[in-house]
């Protein structure tokens, strides 16, 4: 018997596979959020009035909004009604942070890699803020130079004034997006590595080289303020080798 030419053999057919209630309910949900149906700040609607829209049961609501909460869609808070977060870069790296903590301490390369593209990235940003920097966007580096001079003796407040400090300049390209991959990428290398950094000896040298940096943006000496993070950046990667 011949088979029909539309007919599909049986090696071809694609098998239909029936999706999880809460998967279902999970996709519902996101079309609320991106839709504009639910905003930022908004209270989710109560369990029983998705129960009731969706026609499913308790558990694979309790399950799609925990799915949406792990993906910082939404907050869920004890004893209160689930809230719509605000969604953007920031939000999205957040999310991206367990992840790249798992990819740094896979293998030692990923580190050097992490540094390296840090390296780049920040080449690229100081140049910008010698070109845009305003008094406004000086004065603050100064300040924040200062305070990272006030925490002398205090390895932690000392490494969290440093990062402080290049968050400042990632901001001076007012690019919500770049500042975000900043906030990421400082986070990854300084809050994972903290415990491999030396900085005993290296704090004067730190500072001298963060004032030299920002009174080149000040001067808007886009290379001279390029080459002194570069020199600035290779000589605190030895920071974050392992100490022997």
């Amino acid at each position: 018997m011949q088979v029909a030419k539309n007919t599909p053999r049986k090696d071809d057919r694609e098998k239909i596979t029936r999706r999880k209630l809460s998967d279902q309910v999970l996709d519902k949900l996101r079309d609320m959020i991106t839709s504009g149906d639910l905003a930022a700040g908004d209270t989710m609607p109560s369990e029983r009035v998705l129960m009731d829209r969706f026609g499913v049961g308790r558990p694979a609501v309790r399950e799609a909004l925990q799915s949406l909460h792990n993906s910082g869609l939404i907050t869920i808070s004890h004893g209160e009604r689930s809230r719509v977060n605000a969604v953007d870069a920031s939000t999205v790296l957040n999310q991206s942070s367990d992840i790249a903590r798992l990819v740094l301490s896979s293998a030692p390369a990923n580190l050097a890699h992490l540094k390296q593209a840090r390296q780049m990235f920040e080449l690229g940003l100081v140049r910008v803020a010698a070109q845009n920097a305003t008094a406004e966007d000086v004065a603050e580096l100064r300040e924040l130079v200062e305070r990272q001079r006030e925490c002398l003796g205090d390895s932690t407040t000392f490494i969290e004034a440093d990062v402080a400090f290049h968050k400042r300049i990632a901001q001076t390209a007012q690019n919500p997006i770049i500042t975000s991959v900043s906030e990421a990428m400082l986070g990854w290398l300084f809050d994972y590595h903290k415990s491999l950094l030396h900085w005993s000896g290296k704090e004067e040298i730190t500072l001298a080289e963060h004032m030299q940096i920002v009174d080149l943006i000040a001067a808007h000496d886009e290379e001279g303020a390029v080459a002194a993070m570069a020199r600035h950046l290779d000589r605190a990667s030895d920071a974050f080798e392992p100490k022997s």
